[in-house]
């Protein structure tokens, strides 16, 4: 049987991030794709010109077609603009007992659009966290979800527990977001619970960072619709991502994207990569 992973989040106009990267991503990593859209953008590489939420009656119908019929191995969620859809993503996991559940907080776009009502925070935090079975917040929503200064490792290993006591069953801190500059490598956090574990790879100068947090959660979902234990899904994720990123190119005035095939395209290098490390 092939497996089948359900993405709720947003449409991107401009097929870099949301809905398109995480279709992409499943594509490439051999499992099939659905969707349940919960707002459409208007956007391109410039910026976000425009949002355009689906009615929430539409976003719960899209979901129980998938649920009730084909089904799905793993669930990730993208932007869900407001409180209400939320809340519909939190019905909707209790009453189909999603077991693989990939939260990613979309909070504020690459360029910077705010993609997520403030109001909103506390219907995340109380209700949909809890229900995940991992949430991959960067370094600015894990300040937004926290309120803690996040500096330094002890700072972001005290703010991933904090997150982790909210009632998720691991946290992956994305380092991408780093404000030093001056970094040769780039260090994402993951706990499980009872142990650390610290993914590094060479930081990348590049500007063609749209849809990474996308697709980075995408491939972790689609691991573990595969059946990959929970810390290799997203040590494999990990790598699918920093090759995407090393090789993403540019495709209007702005920032590009990432490159969902240089994982296929690139196996080489993919092969000798190494992430894990301990700090």
């Amino acid at each position: 049987m092939t497996p089948k992973v359900l993405t709720i989040a947003g449409s991107d106009s401009g097929g870099g991030a949301g809905i398109q990267a995480d279709i992409k991503t499943f594509q490439e990593l051999n499992v099939f794709g659905m969707s349940a859209i919960t707002a459409i953008t208007a956007q391109n590489s410039v910026g976000v010109q425009g949002v355009y939420p689906v009615d929430p009656k539409g976003v719960a119908q899209q979901i129980t077609s998938v649920m009730e019929d084909i089904g799905a191995d793993a669930v990730k969620t993208g932007m869900l603009f407001d409180k209400e859809r939320i809340n519909i993503v939190v019905d909707k996991a209790i009453e189909y007992k999603w077991s693989s559940l990939v939260v990613d907080p979309v909070m504020v776009s690459t360029s910077g659009a705010k993609l997520l009502h403030p109001e909103a925070m506390d219907a995340l935090i109380n209700n949909l966290i809890p229900k995940a079975t991992i949430i991959t917040p960067n370094i600015p929503e894990a300040k937004e979800i926290t309120n803690m200064p996040l500096t330094t490792l002890d700072e972001r290993k005290k703010a991933v527990k904090e997150m982790f006591n909210m009632g998720a069953q691991s946290v992956l801190l994305k380092g991408g977001h780093s404000e030093d500059d001056t970094a040769e490598n780039i260090v994402d956090i993951f706990y499980d619970g009872q142990n650390f574990h610290f993914f590094s790879v060479p930081f990348i100068k590049t500007e063609h960072t749209h849809g990474t947090g996308c697709t980075y959660s995408a491939a972790i979902a689609a691991n573990l619709a595969k059946g990959l234990p929970l810390k290799q899904a997203v040590r494999e994720a990990k790598r699918f991502i920093h090759i995407a990123i090393e090789h993403g190119y540019s495709l209007g005035k702005g920032p590009g994207s990432t490159y969902h095939a240089a994982h296929r395209i690139y196996q080489e290098s993919l092969n000798e990569m190494k992430v894990e490390t301990e700090w």
